[in-house]
């Protein structure tokens, strides 16, 4: 049973995290206008596909990522790499309904520490750390 504090936090969190969002659904359209698709899982848009993994692709060191979180909606190259990297993503989407308009500066933020510390800036930024132990992969 959903309660009505439980919708009005749901409402809250997708409102906070949503100029990500519109960001990410931005980029979905256009790969659906070059062929890519478009699925609804959950609370989440997941765009893969024609212009959508020209995207991914363009990214640094993009023949490597499987998907990237924007707000509410997950860019993948395919179909099969999003289903592969669904749970890590969740954890970002998470992510972003905590940190709202701050998570593009916080993980950068993280990343740059992590570099001037002599760390990794992808695998030893927080926000990575957390989604990948979510997925039990560190």
């Amino acid at each position: 049973m959903t309660t009505t504090a439980t919708i009005v936090r749901q409402l809250l969190a997708f409102l906070w995290a949503l100029p990500y969002t519109l960001v990410g659904v931005s980029i979905g359209v256009m790969g659906l206008c070059t062929r890519g698709h478009v699925r609804r899982r959950g609370r989440v848009l997941e765009f893969y596909g024609g212009g959508t993994k020209w995207f991914v692709n363009r990214l640094p060191d993009g023949q490597f990522v499987l998907a990237l979180t924007l707000g509410h909606t997950i860019i993948g190259q395919t179909e099969a790499s999003l289903d592969v990297a669904r749970k890590h993503e969740l954890v970002h989407v998470r992510q972003y309904e905590v940190w709202g308009p701050l998570m593009g500066p916080a993980y950068l933020l993280a990343s740059v520490w992590m570099w001037v510390a002599g760390r990794d800036p992808y695998t030893d930024n927080p926000f990575e750390r957390q989604a990948y132990e979510a997925e039990g992969e560190k």
